[in-house]
Order: C-alpha cells, then structure tokens, then sequence
C-alpha cells in the first residue's frame, strides 16, 4: 500500500517559491503519471523502491523535471525526520564506508550530539568516533549520507588535504550537499525582518 502522497504546493507557472535546485532521480526509480484531472498541484508518494510523481497533464518536460527534483528532495527531508538513532547512524555509517570508501573506515562509535553547534560533525581518529550535530536531523538524507562520510574519511586522513578530497569524490553528491550545508549556514547569518503589523 502506497504512503500518503506528499501534496506539493501551487505548481502554477505563476508560483515563485521554487527551489532551484532539484534532485537528479534515477530515472528508473522514479515514475511520472500526468492526469488531465490535476490543474495545479503536484504530489509524490513512495511505492516498494519507486518514487510515483503526479503532476497536470499541461506541464512542459522542464517544469516537469524541475518538480520532480522539488518532490524527491521534499520526500527526502520529510522521510530525515523519522529520526535516526544511533545504532541506526552507525549501521548508515557502515553502509556508507562499503559504498564509497572500501570499507576501509570502520568507526568504534556513531551518535548524535545537541553539543555542536558551529559544526556539522566531528571525528575523532585515535578513539574512531564520530559525532554528529543534531541540527542535521529533518535534512535531506543525502545531506547526512555526505556529512556521515566526510567524517568517516576523516578516520582515514585527519587533515583537509588533497588526499581527503580524493576520498570525498567517490560520494557523488557532495558539491550538492555542501551547497545546501552553505546555503543553511548563510540563512542564518541573515538578518530576522520583522514580521509584517508586528511593529
């Protein structure tokens, strides 16, 4: 049985508060049904492994691909925030390590902390630790796949240098994810306006 869709708002060209940037789905985890029925939303909903996006039968291929991209990433944060706990950090971190690293990097401990507040994780490589801020829980999972192995390559090479990076580009979204680690920390640097009747 297929989850609740996830309702998208106003699809109409005339909406302006779309992201610009969309996830890349994998074509064949990902199934777009247009209906003549739908004017101006567009939902998404989980099916076995295939992502099901529904939008209006008018839309262009471009608004389409762009929706599709708004969904899977809406989808995403909302499925983040079915929190993980740490036996479950440290079974992703596991995974992850086999995907992209070898296997090499074997961590001793993965948790959440509410102590980090200026960084996103930390790892330490003589205790084999990792640490990650809770200010990541509700973010996209791939958000968290990226921040889970920069810290894990961390177990491998203590430092930022060349060799870090080289172990960092087998996780392919990791421009995208440290795009949005950036965009989050430029947001809150921003000035709070106040709310508009509130003076």
């Amino acid at each position: 049985m297929p989850a609740e869709p996830l309702q998208s708002a106003d699809a109409s060209p005339r909406s302006a508060s779309v992201p610009s940037q969309s996830r890349e789905p994998e074509a064949s985890a990902v199934e777009v049904r247009r209906s003549a029925r739908r004017r101006r939303t567009v939902s998404a909903y989980r099916e076995g492994d295939r992502t099901i996006v529904l939008i209006p039968a008018r839309m262009s291929e471009a608004e389409e691909r762009r929706w599709v991209g708004v969904m899977l990433d809406k989808l995403a944060a909302q499925e983040s925030k079915r929190m993980l706990g740490d036996a479950e950090l440290a079974a992703r971190a596991a995974w992850l390590s086999e995907q992209y690293l070898e296997g090499r990097a074997r961590p001793a401990s993965v948790r959440w902390v509410t102590n980090q507040n200026t960084r996103w994780g930390s790892c330490t490589p003589a205790e084999g630790s990792i640490r990650l801020s809770h200010r990541l829980q509700g973010m996209p999972e791939y958000v968290l796949d990226y921040v889970l192995v920069h810290e894990l390559a961390h177990l491998l090479v203590p430092g930022h240098g060349p060799r870090f990076w080289e172990l960092l580009e087998a996780y392919p979204r990791t421009e995208r994810a440290r795009g949005y680690l950036e965009g989050v920390v430029a947001a809150d640097r921003l000035p709070h306006l106040p709310v508009a009747g509130s003076e």
